[in-house]
C-alpha cells in the first residue's frame, strides 16, 4: 500500500524553470505528459492538483506535471497561458491538446483518450457517440450565430467557407466558428447530427439554417437579417459594458473565481469596501478584452469603472485605498 501511493507521488512532477521544462519534454518524448499551470493563489487549482494524483495512479504511464504559471513566465507566455488553472497534453515533444479552466471530468476524458489513442480501437458501445451528440448540441448552441466552417474566419480555408464569412461580415452579422479540420470527430459528427454532408454549416439558436447556397438564397431575398442576429458596434457594447453596473470591474476571472494574481488582490480590496460590484471576465470575450484597451486608454487588466468612468488598474485602487479615497470615489462621491 505504502508503495503505491509512494509511486503515485512520484508520478505528478514539480517544474521550476524553462531549462528543466524543456529538458522533460525531450527526456520523456514517447510518454502522453500532462503540464498543470497554476498558481498557489487559486483555489480551484488545488483541487486539480489532487485530481491529477488520483489520474496517476490510475494512468501510471502518464507523466503528470505542476508547473507555476507565474514563476516560469517564460514558458507561460510561450503558450499564451493567460489563466489557471490550464492543462497541456504533450506527446513526442508537440503540444497535442489543451484544456482551460477546472474541469475534472474532461481532464480525465481527455487523459484516457491520449493515453489509449493508437492503442486499442474504439469500443462498440452507445457511451461515446452519446458523449458526441451532447458536444455537438454544446457546440451548436455556443454562440447565438455558429458557423462550421473550413479554417477560421481571419483564415478560411476552403472557397465556400470564404464566401459565407464575407456575407456575414457584409451584413454586420455577429457569430461564432469553429473549425472542423481542428477535430475530425466534430467534423464526421455534424454531418449525421444535422443530417448536412458537406461545409460550411450556419445554426441560429442551434437549429440549422444550412450551407453556402441556402445562405446565398436567404441574402438575396432579404430574410437574412431577420435570421441571424445582428452585431452591435463595439464602442456601444462598451459603453453598455462600463454602464451595467454602478460599479463595474473588469477583469480575468470573475467575483468566485480570479484567474490572476492582480485580479484576486483587487477582489478583495473591492470586498473589504463593502459597495456592490458587477465583474465581467475578459478572457470570455477577446472583442470585449482588446477593444476596452483602445477605448479607455489602459493597457492593462484588470480595470475598474464608476459610473461607465475608468478609475484605473490595481495600483490606482490600491493608492485611493491608502489615501481614505476609495470609498468615495467608489459611490460616486469624488
Amino acid at each position: 500500500m505504502a508503495a503505491g501511493a509512494a509511486e503515485a507521488v512520484a508520478a505528478v512532477v514539480e517544474v521550476g524553470s524553462a531549462q528543466q521544462f524543456e529538458e522533460l519534454l525531450r527526456l520523456r518524448a514517447k510518454s502522453l505528459l500532462v503540464i498543470h499551470f497554476w498558481a498557489p493563489w487559486a483555489p480551484q487549482c488545488a483541487q486539480m492538483n489532487d485530481v491529477m494524483a488520483e489520474l496517476a495512479k490510475e494512468q501510471p504511464q502518464v507523466l503528470f506535471v505542476k508547473l507555476e504559471a507565474e514563476a516560469v513566465p517564460e514558458v507561460s507566455e510561450k503558450y499564451e497561458i493567460s489563466s489557471v488553472p490550464t492543462f497541456l497534453f504533450f506527446k513526442n515533444s508537440q503540444k497535442i491538446d489543451r484544456l482551460d479552466g477546472a474541469h475534472a471530468p474532461e481532464l480525465t476524458k481527455k487523459v484516457q483518450r491520449h493515453a489509449s489513442s493508437g492503442s486499442f480501437p474504439p469500443s462498440g458501445n452507445e457511451h461515446p457517440k452519446e458523449d458526441l451528440n451532447l458536444r455537438l448540441k454544446k457546440l451548436t448552441h455556443a454562440a447565438p450565430c455558429m458557423l462550421f466552417m473550413k479554417g477560421t474566419p481571419q483564415e478560411p480555408r476552403c472557397g465556400f467557407s470564404k464566401q459565407m464569412v464575407e456575407i456575414l461580415n457584409k451584413h454586420s452579422i455577429q457569430f461564432g466558428s469553429f473549425d472542423v479540420f481542428s477535430d475530425a470527430e466534430v467534423r464526421q459528427g455534424l454531418k449525421t447530427y444535422s443530417n448536412w454532408p458537406t461545409y460550411p454549416q450556419l445554426y441560429v439558436s442551434g437549429d440549422l439554417i444550412g450551407g453556402l447556397d441556402i445562405i446565398k438564397e436567404l441574402e438575396a431575398s432579404d430574410e437574412l437579417d431577420t435570421i441571424c442576429p445582428k452585431a452591435p458596434k463595439l464602442e456601444e457594447r462598451l459603453k453598455v459594458l462600463t454602464n451595467k453596473a454602478s460599479v463595474m470591474l473588469f477583469m480575468k476571472g470573475n467575483k468566485q473565481e480570479a484567474k490572476c494574481g492582480f485580479s484576486k488582490q483587487i477582489l478583495e480590496i473591492l470586498n473589504n469596501t463593502g459597495v456592490e460590484y458587477e465583474t465581467f471576465d475578459i478572457l470570455e470575450d477577446e472583442e470585449v478584452r482588446q477593444g476596452l484597451k483602445t477605448y479607455s486608454n489602459w493597457p492593462t487588466y484588470p480595470q475598474l469603472y464608476v459610473k461607465g468612468e475608468l478609475v484605473g488598474g490595481l495600483d490606482i485602487v490600491k493608492e485611493l485605498r491608502d489615501n481614505g479615497e476609495l470609498l468615495p470615489v467608489l459611490k460616486g462621491e469624488n
